[in-house]
């Protein structure tokens, strides 16, 4: 078994809730309130009008830039405003809010069995068009990463099937039940680079999803399966190069640095929709856990399904119920609003109750104990980066290499001192320039 060598914690992981429950179609929202903005980068232009009707699958917001990702509708009807509303990550966005007229049609997407023996070209522009991005949380759009500048060698891409965040089973989920599409998704993106070494990895604490991707690679000597250790945060980019190839991506660095592109495990399933049947990303496996609800499940969810739908499919909240996290508890935003809708980046929906949460209304001062740089991945000494944020001092923080944080929260996990680590990284960015 293969990991990586700095720090690392093991938090509880709470997959049992919802890891045996196969995964449910959701039905369509009666409203949709679908974000022209649900990927790192610029946001999109609403290609639609008030009062317009629409089908499934249609364009509705066309990029603005390179680093950009086109939106469509998820469901058929008609827009009834396009206005700003909250996302995930707490910030208002613009929308397109949709009205389901219930007739459920859907745009025509062009069937192509021999999708394979299309030009690398034509399939990177299949993923373009249908507005695929990371789909593990990061959202980075997927045609970007796969238009590396020509200095950069690419010659391994991998597939992270780790899903190390603690309660999220969706990826797990994809695994078991669409083992050949994910393997499909990842033959494309070895085609589109032009390379012939694929890996997926996968933790220990998924036997039977790592039994079905070599059953579904079996065969395939240029795709490797690895059996990652159970540890947090391996299913971080970094981390997952490290475990696999022995690489190690350079401060401020990415991975294409170090020749390698990684991709989610709902990625690779999109893009096999996208190359294979033409259909674009307007709907995703959204994991719906954690103590907090009644009956945790995994659902597949239109874009823009409001939170507060999935939760009644799965029976409620417990009257315990006191956060609701969009995401994992590691990485995740918890949400004040659910009518918060799902977007491509909505990995999971995690309720916590009352006695899970530490309620402290002040934190207490640094204690100079180390946990938090033991537990670092990215070997950082975070209770520098904490203390210079709680200062002011922005620019001291940012010499202690603020920007290689990706803010995986070890350090929050384990501090004594209960203190927000986390929130002091990420408000010591917006107050410096990378």
């Amino acid at each position: 078994m293969s990991t990586f060598t700095l720090g690392g914690i093991h938090p509880p992981e709470h997959k049992e809730l919802a890891c045996g429950v196969a995964v449910e179609v959701c039905k369509p929202p009666q409203r949709a309130v679908v974000p022209l903005s649900q990927h790192i980068g610029a946001p999109c232009k609403a290609l639609v009008e008030v009062g317009q009707r629409v089908v499934a699958g249609q364009l509705i917001g066309n990029p603005e830039g390179f680093v950009s990702a086109p939106v469509h509708a998820s469901i058929a009807g008609k827009v009834t405003s396009i206005e700003a509303f909250p996302a995930p990550i707490g910030r208002m966005v613009p929308c397109i809010v949709i009205e389901n007229d219930k007739s459920d049609e859907w745009a025509v997407f062009e069937d192509d069995p021999n999708y394979m023996e299309r030009a690398a070209d034509v399939l990177k522009g299949r993923i373009k068009a249908a507005g695929i991005v990371g789909m593990g949380g990061a959202t980075f759009p997927t045609v970007v990463k796969l238009s590396p500048p020509k200095e950069k060698k690419i010659d391994a891409v991998i597939i992270n099937g780790a899903e190390c965040e603690p309660y999220l089973t969706a990826d797990h989920r994809v695994m078991l039940e669409s083992p050949k599409e994910v393997v499909g998704g990842l033959k494309i993106l070895m085609k589109v680079l032009g390379l012939n070494r694929g890996y997926i990895g996968v933790e220990e604490n998924k036997p039977d999803a790592i039994e079905k991707m070599k059953a579904a690679t079996s065969g395939d000597k240029d795709i490797e399966v690895y059996t990652l250790v159970t540890k947090y945060p391996q299913g971080a980019e970094k981390m997952l190069i490290k475990s696999i190839l022995n690489r190690e991506v350079p401060a401020g660095g990415l991975p294409m640095d170090v020749g390698v592109v990684v991709q989610n495990v709902g990625t690779a399933y999109a893009i096999y929709e996208a190359c294979r049947a033409g259909k674009p990303l307007v709907e995703r496996v959204v994991s719906v856990t954690g103590q907090g609800v009644v009956s945790p499940k995994n659902l597949k969810a239109r874009i823009g399904t409001p939170v507060a739908q999935l939760l009644e499919v799965c029976g409620g909240l417990k009257g315990g119920a006191v956060k609701v996290i969009s995401g994992g508890p590691m990485m995740g935003f918890a949400i004040y609003d659910l009518d918060t809708p799902v977007t491509k980046g909505t990995s999971g929906i995690v309720v916590m109750e009352d006695n899970q949460i530490v309620h402290r209304v002040k934190f207490n001062h640094c204690i100079r104990c180390g946990r938090c740089v033991e537990a670092c991945p990215m070997g950082l000494m975070p209770l520098m980066l904490s203390v210079y944020s709680e200062k002011g001092l922005y620019s001291d923080a940012k010499d202690y290499h603020l920007f290689d944080c990706f803010e995986c929260g070890s350090c929050t996990y384990v501090c004594p001192s209960k203190r927000p680590i986390v929130q002091q990284v990420r408000l010591a960015k917006t107050m410096v320039k990378p």
